[in-house]
């Protein structure tokens, strides 16, 4: 007996966001990288299409954050305060397709950096790698808008994606990003309604709908991966219907988020029912990860390369094996 999966096409498609730019483009990038653009809900390629597979990207910090799990230490060693060669080792040896910094060195509580050694922080990575950035900041808003404003400057022309503005705090950034041609990433607090207002303050402003990208704030596993799931597919589902306001790609932060989680990194020797906290680690992220990209992610900013090497498998089995 033949069986005919129940189909339900949408009649709207999900924005493609590009980022980065090669030199024929004004930038000095060697690769570019598109999301989005799928008219289907995650992998349903029975009845849509995803013309551009979910992208990893890694991270690397200005300053190293004070609590790193022990085996994520172990892989880059002395790399965590040099990002240029961490970037470098990151895209040639893991295969990153992006990049993110992450600017929390320059929060007035993590070491108060200025604003130029952003700049040239920024720049190291940029002459150490040739994949798009992603130039990642934090919620102290007069210092980030002015850290920001600088480091969009002196990446004008090479199409960024700058990480984040938010309700309360998106004027200064986006003009910065207009004058600077550069994608933006709009966050907001696992809100379906404050995602899509964000969306409108944005285009309002006269930013291109095309070059926003949206970071729902997901949770790790333990920390309301539920709710962030069910936030993103209601994203999901109201732009493939038809919302024009959050027909945009997201973003999610599942390295982060797992390298926050006590319960990932916590010494088996405190907790030994627990298991090892190395095998862990990557554990947690790569269930975080997978997760929330069936429930919509286009783009990840992952840590843990066996982590990475895993979902990157699993994004290629899921296209790959798509039912014809």
């Amino acid at each position: 007996m033949n069986f005919e999966i129940p189909k339900q096409p949408a009649h709207h498609e999900i924005r493609t966001v590009t980022i980065g730019a090669l030199p024929e483009q004004g930038g000095t990038r060697t690769s570019t990288v598109r999301i989005g653009g799928t008219n289907a809900m995650p992998f349903y390629l029975f009845e849509g299409e995803m013309p551009h597979s979910p992208v990893i990207a890694m991270e690397v910090f200005d300053v190293p954050p004070k609590r790193l799990p022990a085996a994520y230490l172990e892989i880059f060693g002395d790399k965590l305060d040099k990002p240029g060669e961490m970037a470098k080792m990151c895209v040639e040896k893991f295969s990153a397709e992006m990049i993110s910094i992450r600017l929390d060195g320059t929060h007035p509580d993590k070491g108060n950096r200025s604003a130029d050694q952003a700049v040239e922080t920024v720049r190291q990575v940029l002459e150490s790698v040739g994949v798009p950035l992603i130039i990642t900041g934090h919620a102290h808003f007069d210092k980030i808008n002015d850290v920001m404003r600088k480091v969009a400057e002196a990446t004008a022309g090479e199409n960024c994606l700058i990480n984040w503005v938010e309700k309360d705090n998106y004027k200064t950034i986006t003009a910065c990003c207009l004058a600077h041609h550069h994608c933006i990433v709009a966050q907001s607090p696992i809100d379906v309604n404050i995602a899509k207002q964000l969306n409108i303050q944005l285009i309002d402003m006269s930013f291109p709908a095309d070059k926003i990208v949206m970071d729902p704030m997901s949770s790790a596993v333990g920390y309301g991966l539920e709710y962030s799931y069910s936030i993103m597919e209601r994203i999901r589902l109201s732009g493939l219907a038809g919302d024009d306001m959050l027909r945009m790609p997201m973003l999610i932060t599942p390295g982060y988020e797992s390298a926050m989680a006590k319960e990932s990194w916590a010494p088996q020797s405190e907790n030994p029912e627990w298991g090892d906290e190395k095998l862990r680690s990557v554990y947690w992220e790569i269930t975080t990860a997978t997760s929330l990209l069936l429930a919509g992610a286009e783009l990840m900013i992952m840590y843990y390369p066996q982590a990475v090497e895993v979902v990157r498998n699993k994004i290629k089995e899921l296209v790959i094996g798509k039912i014809v």
